[in-house]
């Protein structure tokens, strides 16, 4: 087996916004910054602001198209509202869109992308569950955030009394 390159496609937008920032005067990078985060530059450092704008150019297009991540958000709103606490975060391990789950299983690297429509791109395939995927990668049925490393295992509970 070989290792997995498989890179994200931004939006054409950020793609480009992001791809004129090295040509881009420091005067317009600051109004930029000042757009962006709403306060002066914090330092001169040219390399420094442009990385930090790319990352928050990247989180608002994210956060544009990331409905579920709205949903569930909504949902423990209004939760906390009515009982005023939260549940514990069951099912609630998705990590936000561009994120890049790595995972080495018998000696390989295996990248999947977390895409923002809610679904998962793995060697240039969609899949609609991580589940699927480790079950692609191992050749048998697994816990696919457990798989990930984003939900721990469950400890079994020992009753008082019982034979172990």
């Amino acid at each position: 087996m070989n290792t997995r390159n498989t890179q994200y496609t931004f939006p054409p937008s950020v793609v480009s916004q992001i791809a004129q920032l090295p040509e881009l005067p420091m005067t317009e990078i600051k109004v930029l910054w000042k757009r962006l985060f709403g306060t002066d530059t914090p330092n001169h450092n040219r390399q420094f602001l442009e990385r930090r704008l790319a990352h928050k150019l990247q989180l608002i297009e994210f956060r544009k198209t990331d409905r579920n991540l709205l949903e569930s958000n909504e949902r423990r709103i209004k939760t906390l509202i009515e009982k005023g606490k939260l549940r514990s975060r069951e099912k609630d391990y998705r990590p936000l869109a561009g994120s890049v789950l790595i995972r080495d299983y018998q000696d390989v690297e295996h990248r999947v992308v977390v895409e923002a429509n809610g679904q998962y791109e793995y060697e240039s395939r969609r899949y609609a569950s991580l589940s699927a995927i480790a079950r692609e990668i191992t050749g048998t049925r697994w816990s696919g955030p457990l798989f990930f490393g984003l939900k721990a295992p469950v400890k079994t509970k020992v009753k008082k009394g019982a034979k172990r």
